[in-house]
This record gives structure tokens, C-alpha cells and sequence, in this order.
């Protein structure tokens, strides 16, 4: 059995790891608590209910800019508090009917990584 960081989600058996998959780079664990920020609705962890962006909530919301940059808004602000290690370079947000297409572009300096988290979310 190998080890890893951290379990990888969804949850998924591996042959190499055992009853559950892992995450196996640092930039990897970084990505996956990133995209879980952006996709948790506030309230959704009990124990921390501010935590997460909500994104599914702005899908019954006009695609106004106005959404699109309180989605901003709440992204840079829940970046900086949870994790503030993580510097996001850019954000593309597009809304169509009831799909929203983001990007963000982002910067680890301790690990001098950038990458990308690309989301297309639907109702």
C-alpha cells in the first residue's frame, strides 16, 4: 500500500492505495480543497458554516454581471481566509441559461505552481 496526502474525492477504490484513492502532490491536495471552497454552499459544514462560495446558488440568479461579481467577490474572500497560501491570478466567469463556466487561474508561491481550475456547473 503506497501513501498519500490526503483521501481523493469522490471517494474511489485503488488497487495501488487500498480501500480508498489519494491525492499524491501537494499542487493536487491544493487543487481538490480549492474546487471543494468554490463548490460548498455556506452552511453545508456544520461546524463551519461560513465556510465555501456557493456556487450553485448564483445558477437561479440572472446571468448579470452583478452576479457574476458577487461570485468574485465571495471567491476572493473565502481564498483569502481559507486559503491564504493561494493567489488567484484570473477569473473567467460566463453564465448561459443555467450553466456557468468558470476559470481560475492560480499561484502557489511556496511551491512556484500556478494551475487552473476549470468548472462547468449546472443545474
Amino acid at each position: 500500500m503506497t501513501t498519500g496526502i490526503s483521501v481523493k474525492l469522490p471517494l474511489q477504490y485503488s488497487a495501488e492505495d487500498g480501500p480508498y484513492q489519494m491525492t499524491k502532490t501537494l499542487p493536487e491536495t491544493i487543487k481538490q480543497n480549492f474546487k471543494h471552497l468554490v463548490l460548498t454552499v455556506p452552511g453545508e459544514r456544520v461546524m463551519n458554516p461560513d465556510f465555501g462560495v456557493g456556487i450553485h446558488q448564483l445558477l437561479f440568479e440572472h446571468g448579470t454581471n452583478e452576479v457574476i461579481e458577487f461570485f468574485k467577490e465571495r471567491l476572493y474572500d473565502q481564498t483569502a481566509k481559507y486559503l491564504s497560501f493561494l493567489n488567484i491570478i484570473n477569473v473567467e466567469a460566463v453564465m448561459s441559461d443555467h450553466t456557468l463556466n468558470i476559470k481560475i487561474e492560480y499561484f502557489i508561491p511556496i511551491l512556484g505552481a500556478s494551475d487552473e481550475l476549470a468548472l462547468d456547473v449546472t443545474t
